[in-house]
């Protein structure tokens, strides 16, 4: 579908590319001749995702930086190693995130913090620094958020923290495309519909009911694979779509034209054993 020489000459930061669709997307980048760095909390995570990556990608540049998104001063000291390691930085994807489900009525006021401060300040401190960067050495560059299908029209419900993070990292992505356009800076979105990953499946599909459930109501009776959504995330931070920006792609099999991704689940027990498996979820049990 692509060129060996797509990505080349670009360098790439992934954001939580450690794991799930952040390394997926990590690798397919390497194998198209970008520079890979990834960033998250859990260093040997990173260490063994660089491992990952290099089998995937020859001859290209792989690093890691421990960092977390919410710590601006972080961030921005991260973004001077990669800059001294990589010489430049021309891409970010702002993959790193949280959710979890819970009745919105039993959401802690911590809960809700933790995951918005994920979602939406981690991904403003990324392309704040990134996009300082750019407009003070005069490049161009390009933007990916990662962000869900209830982002934008329906809202979710039993992931209120999530709905509220990922529609704030939408509205940034529309109106950076516009107001960063002059400086030749493009920013998108794709919302994924379930890409079944080990982290996030074990916290929002816990149960195999649940999980027949999920895959029934999507029209086109499947899951997503990782590669698929690589190659569009390929397309979009590539040369081959430079007059693309400010969109959201969405690739759900069609889920999203039933509405909010979890609201069937409020169909499949009562209240109060929602509540209860919620709690359980949360306890690891």
């Amino acid at each position: 579908m692509f060129k060996e020489d797509t990505l080349s000459k670009k360098t790439i930061l992934i954001t939580g590319g450690g794991s799930g669709l952040g390394l997926s997307m990590a690798k397919k980048f390497a194998s198209l001749g970008a520079n890979i760095a990834i960033c998250g909390r859990t260093m040997w995570k990173l260490e063994e995702a660089v491992e990952e990556i290099s089998k995937a990608g020859s001859g290209v540049k792989i690093k890691c930086y421990k960092a977390d998104v919410r710590n601006y001063e972080r961030i921005s000291s991260m973004f001077d190693e990669i800059i001294a390691d990589f010489g430049t930085i021309e891409g970010l994807v702002n993959n790193a995130a949280g959710n979890f489900l819970s009745a919105s009525e039993d959401l802690s006021p911590g809960g809700f913090k933790a995951v918005v401060d994920i979602v939406l300040q981690g991904s403003f401190n990324c392309t704040h620094v990134f996009g300082n960067y750019l407009i003070d050495e005069g490049r161009e560059g390009t933007v990916l958020n990662m962000v869900t299908t209830y982002a934008e029209g329906t809202g979710c419900a039993f992931v209120l923290p999530s709905a509220c993070g990922k529609a704030g990292v939408l509205a940034m992505t529309r109106s950076l495309a516009f107001e960063w356009a002059e400086y030749g800076i493009r920013l998108n979105a794709i919302a994924p519909g379930p890409f079944p990953t080990e982290g996030a499946w074990s916290r929002l599909v816990p149960e195999k009911t649940l999980e027949e459930s999920f895959k029934n109501k999507i029209p086109l009776k499947r899951y997503g694979e990782h590669e698929e959504l690589a190659n569009l995330a390929v397309f979009l931070m590539s040369d081959l779509a430079p007059y693309i920006t400010g969109e959201c792609v969405v690739i759900d099999g069609g889920e999203s034209l039933q509405g909010g991704q979890f609201n069937f689940i409020n169909e499949l027990m009562p209240r109060d054993q929602l509540k209860e498996m919620f709690r359980s979820m949360k306890k690891g049990k």
